[in-house]
């Protein structure tokens, strides 16, 4: 007796849908994304591939490690845009930062210093993958005060909201937007990840997916994961914003 095992033909990575991407590491040597102008050119030509028209990327504020400014992003942004249209790839690139919710961004904040954000005045943020930060809904509510919209980058990697769920549901009463990554989705941080992620989904919680994309094996996940047919049954359910930001 014979078997005969069959997997379902991949298709084509075709991420049109999206059209925009509002979070990565993709201007160079300025955080811990791409490192040369030769990077970025090969992976957003590369991306473009599977259907990006724009890129808003956001590269780390966070004191002590990755200490930039608007001045700094700016600069690598120029960079950036200067080797994409010498390689002739018809895409817009834009920037504004990922920033760290800690007490530097809080003094930051109170400083009325300049932000870096994206479309409706939309602000990317992310908090420490240890512990929610003590100061959380104050810097939230004063951002909302300020004009700013906040974003959350990647809630389903925050492990210490996994067991309480309805910590989700007190930033979403906030007005807070949630942005879940395409490799949480992959199941690339693990099983854990994923799950959340898709509860999110389901819970009618998402308004944005980004690449969040640093290094080499990113950009492999991704091209692996959106040549599976699951991938676009699993999102292509959600009402995503990505594609407002053109």
């Amino acid at each position: 007796m014979s078997f005969s095992f069959f997997k379902k033909a991949p298709v084509k990575p075709d991420l049109s849908f999206l059209g925009v991407d509002m979070h990565s590491h993709l201007l160079p040597g300025i955080d811990d994304g791409l490192k040369t102008v030769d990077q970025t050119v090969e992976y957003v030509r590369e991306l473009h591939g599977m259907g990006y028209q724009k890129f808003i990327c956001t590269p780390h504020i966070l004191n002590g490690v990755h200490n930039n400014t608007p001045d700094t992003i700016l600069a690598a942004l120029d960079l950036a845009r200067k080797g994409i249209a010498e390689a002739g790839i018809p895409v817009t690139i834009e920037a504004a930062a990922e920033y760290m919710v800690d007490d530097s961004f809080e003094k930051l904040l109170k400083s009325d210093a300049k932000l870096l954000t994206f479309g409706k005045n939309n602000i990317l943020i992310e908090m420490s993958y240890l512990a929610m930060p003590f100061n959380i809904y104050e810097v939230l509510f004063e951002l909302q005060m300020r004009g700013y919209q906040p974003i959350l980058a990647h809630p389903e990697r925050y492990t210490f909201y996994h067991s309480e769920f309805k910590r989700y549901e007190e930033m979403r009463d906030r007005q807070i937007l949630f942005q879940i990554n395409i490799l949480s989705l992959a199941g690339y941080y693990g099983k854990e990840v994923k799950k959340i992620a898709e509860k999110l989904i389901d819970a009618e919680m998402v308004e944005f997916i980004g690449l969040d994309m640093h290094h080499e094996n990113h950009l492999k996940a991704t091209k692996d994961y959106t040549s599976t047919q699951a991938f676009y049954d699993l999102v292509k359910k959600i009402p995503l914003l990505n594609k407002s930001l053109l």
